[in-house]
């Protein structure tokens, strides 16, 4: 079987799927701007041009399905796959759909789906909800604590948290932790800060003589903080919540308030209605932040509550799922 990604020019995927060693073609095609109109003028011209760069793609590729996750390259593509007849299959990773996949929903042969209760964007005679797929090194992992710890040279006696924002960080988060650092440490808890790229030299200059943080722009072997963190502060984008569902972490959701639909936010609720989360607004995370995670660490009971309850939402096979049935598909 022949794959074949497209994506969209200049964003990350037109360097991460060929380091996986998959091939890519990208279109010339952004999204709609929200926070400046102006900026969509060029929009229409540039989604035209794409529909001709996926003809072309199409004519030397004739791909028998094509298969959307929602990126600003998928309408396109599925679009001219429907007026072609070629069957097509959606995965919306997110509790609040986006206005493409619901778009498209009305002709996809199937649509999976991260969570349930999606019946209100798609047809529920086509929906299977095959959860999100999460990184093979974090489904398989046998990491434990100690190993975890140890490749942060950090006390295992004490309560870790792990503070991620996503690969460029989280600005919020960032300034929020930097501000309450000594708070957090008179604590008696010890931190694994991912700061993204922004925040990296500052957050080096703050922690540069201070015991029991390790900070850096990115982390590489998310394996092992999960398995180091009692405590994960993190946004709440849904490879990021499938991950921590499958990880069965005590969680503090900060949703990014600029996502689409604000879906981070509905991503978040999802769980914390379940007594599976904790969450903190964005805009409330400068007053908030610090103190939740020192009365959570504080609270073991609290702690494996919320890791059970997480726990339970963790889908580890989803990959094999959505393929499984797109081959059954296709075999008819």
């Amino acid at each position: 079987m022949e794959m074949l990604f497209v994506g969209a020019k200049g964003k990350m995927e037109m360097e991460k799927v060929p380091q996986a060693g998959y091939k890519i073609e990208g279109l010339d095609i952004a999204g709609f701007n929200r926070s400046s109109l102006i900026k969509n003028i060029g929009l229409p011209f540039k989604l035209v041009k794409s529909f001709f760069q996926v003809r072309s793609i199409f004519k030397r590729f004739k791909p028998d399905a094509a298969i959307g996750v929602g990126g600003y390259s998928s309408f396109p593509v599925l679009r001219f796959a429907q007026a072609k007849r070629i069957p097509t299959f959606i995965h919306e990773s997110n509790s609040f759909a986006g206005k493409s996949n619901i778009l498209l929903g009305k002709k996809a042969t199937k649509i999976f789906t991260g969570t349930v209760g999606m019946e209100k964007f798609f047809p529920g005679e086509k929906i299977m909800v095959t959860g999100n797929p999460v990184r093979a090194n974090i489904t398989s992992t046998s990491v434990s604590r100690t190993e975890g710890i140890k490749s942060f040279f950090l006390d295992e006696s004490r309560p870790t948290v792990l503070i991620v924002g996503g690969s460029l960080g989280a600005r919020s988060i960032n300034q929020a932790i930097d501000k309450h650092l000594d708070e957090l440490m008179n604590a008696g808890l010890q931190l694994i800060w991912q700061t993204g790229k922004l925040y990296v030299d500052q957050a080096a200059e703050r922690t540069k003589d201070k015991k029991g943080i390790w900070t850096s722009e990115f982390i590489t072997d998310m394996e092992k903080a999960y398995a180091a963190a009692d405590i994960v502060v993190s946004r709440s984008g849904a490879m990021s919540v499938a991950e921590l569902c499958v990880a069965g972490k005590a969680v503090i959701f900060v949703p990014f308030p600029f996502a689409a639909e604000d879906h981070q936010t509905v991503n978040a609720e999802q769980l914390v209605n379940k007594n599976a989360a904790m969450m903190v607004k964005d805009n409330e995370v400068m007053e908030k932040l610090s103190g939740l995670i020192i009365q959570l660490a504080a609270d073991g009971k609290k702690i494996n509550e919320l890791k059970n309850n997480i726990a339970a939402f963790g889908i580890r096979d989803a990959d094999k799922r959505i393929a499984a049935e797109i081959i059954s598909v296709l075999k008819g």
